[in-house]
């Protein structure tokens, strides 16, 4: 491949612009059913609304379902260009195919076009992928997108590029962009997506925090390769030649050294859960002192782990599926792994404390306000609450249920539909204090009245609900 001339990105921008090829355009031409299967990685349905040869017919056929087009025709979408030269398409017999993988993406009222390599597993077909694939928009960047806390910063490091996606969803509140990767592949295609998005994106190859030693950053964020597999070998998108979940436990660690006070890094992660060792206490060893959350959203057994990613890299049914199926398993059981966690870390480079939970559940999208309110909080909380106005969140809703007639409910729930979606159980005296947060009371005198109700020393009742309302406080039940 050869880089993009500025003369190459406008000709790019202004045929897809002409053609409509953008997120709602795609949607439009394909309609919802076409779209949904296409989700699904089946091209059959969007084939047949993409027959009538028109520009935007001719980009989805190329990029999007990686068909055939006569070569004609994608000089007619795309004039000016030599794509076979840039090693976009290539060309025999008349008829053209994508080389690369150019799809629209759009958040909000932004509408971009992501470079990477095509994606796998169209209509069934799957064949093992080239070692530096280059990985485009996926569930896991999605997830880290929502996940970002939306800060505006001076300086920010996407660490592990890939195709730039992370870059893209920064570009509009950092002045100055840092994007790394280990890979020249990965970092050659996120330079042509800034490029052809028109971001200043400052491109640098080596490992970790190495291509930015000595600088600092307001805000870090990762998608590492984080598969936990044998050394050696492997995709560099997702597997490293580190030791188990030794890359995660590296960027960690080391982010302080990297973040200005007060900044944020936010990684998706995968972590070992050692026999004899809770991972909630491997993870806090990794963010010491500093403020931080870690979500553990999911949890397989080794087998599923491995089954799960030797199906992405597309090597089920292949002759070396079982000699690597049972190469891996046994190196987890060397390492006493009884299973892997999946989830995201936060650190807030303050001084703090780990909280780590598993939060399997729905989550709203995007979470990253939620995380950021979430901190503020926690960190902004007196030692003493009972001074403070309390307001229920609008969105807390209460659920009771019990035998038809009885005089209290059996069960009393308090559920939040935003953010995290917690569920928090209460009996009637919680429910009580929580429906007498309108600002008007203190948190004192609310607890001093339910004391006086209920005939109870005043210290019983505070040591017994203080502590839940810090807790509602930190999740949002209530606010201050």
């Amino acid at each position: 491949m050869t880089e993009l001339t500025g003369t190459d990105v406008d000709a790019l921008r202004q045929a897809f612009t002409t053609a409509g090829y953008t997120v709602e355009g795609v949607a439009d031409r394909l309609g919802p059913q076409a779209n949904g299967a296409l989700a699904r990685n089946e091209t059959t349905l969007a084939g047949r609304r993409t027959d009538g040869g028109d520009e935007l017919d001719t980009m989805i056929r190329l990029f999007l379902l990686q068909h055939g087009v006569p070569e004609s025709l994608v000089t007619q979408a795309i004039p000016g260009l030599d794509l076979v030269a840039l090693g976009i398409i290539k060309v025999s017999g008349g008829e053209a195919r994508a080389v690369l993988d150019i799809r629209p993406f759009a958040e909000d009222d932004r509408q971009w076009w992501v470079i990477a390599d095509l994606t796998p597993g169209l209509d069934g077909r799957r064949e093992p992928m080239r070692s530096d694939y280059v990985l485009g928009i996926a569930p896991a960047s999605l997830s880290l997108i929502h996940l970002t806390v939306p800060i505006k910063a001076e300086r920010a490091l996407d660490l592990g590029t890939g195709c730039g996606i992370q870059s893209l969803h920064l570009a509009d509140r950092v002045n100055q962009l840092v994007a790394t990767d280990v890979n020249p592949r990965a970092l050659q295609l996120a330079r042509w997506t800034a490029a052809l998005n028109r971001i200043d994106l400052d491109v640098r190859e080596g490992s970790l925090y190495e291509p930015v030693s000595g600088e600092r950053f307001d805000l870090i964020v990762s998608n590492p390769p984080y598969v936990i597999s044998p050394p050696g070998g492997g995709l560099t998108y997702r597997e490293t030649g580190f030791a188990g979940d030794a890359v995660i436990e590296q960027l960690v660690r080391q982010a302080p050294y990297h973040l200005t006070e007060g900044g944020w890094c936010q990684l998706l992660a995968n972590w070992t859960c050692v026999r004899g060792e809770d991972w909630q206490d491997r993870v806090a060893g990794w963010t010491g002192d500093r403020s931080a959350w870690a979500v553990q959203r999911e949890q397989l057994d080794p087998s599923e782990y491995v089954e799960l990613w030797l199906r992405d890299a597309g090597l089920h049914g292949s002759p070396q599926y079982t000699a690597r199926y049972d190469e891996w398993m046994r190196w987890l059981d060397e390492q006493a792994v009884e299973a892997i966690g999946m989830g995201w870390i936060t650190m807030h480079n303050v001084e703090g404390t780990l909280e780590a939970e598993a939060w399997p559940y729905e989550i709203e999208r995007p979470i990253g306000p939620h995380v950021l309110r979430r901190f503020e909080r926690a960190e902004g909380l007196p030692d003493d609450l009972t001074g403070l106005h309390l307001v229920l969140a609008d969105d807390v809703v209460q659920e009771t249920s019990g035998q038809p007639g009885a005089e209290d409910p059996a069960t009393i729930v308090l559920r939040r539909q935003r953010g995290m979606r917690r569920a928090e159980q209460a009996d009637t005296v919680l429910a009580g204090f929580v429906g007498a947060c309108d600002g008007d009371l203190t948190v004192g005198q609310i607890l001093d009245a339910l004391a006086d109700l209920l005939d109870r020393p005043l210290q019983d009742v505070y040591r017994e609900y203080l502590p839940t309302v810090r807790r509602l406080v930190v999740e949002g039940f209530l606010d201050y």
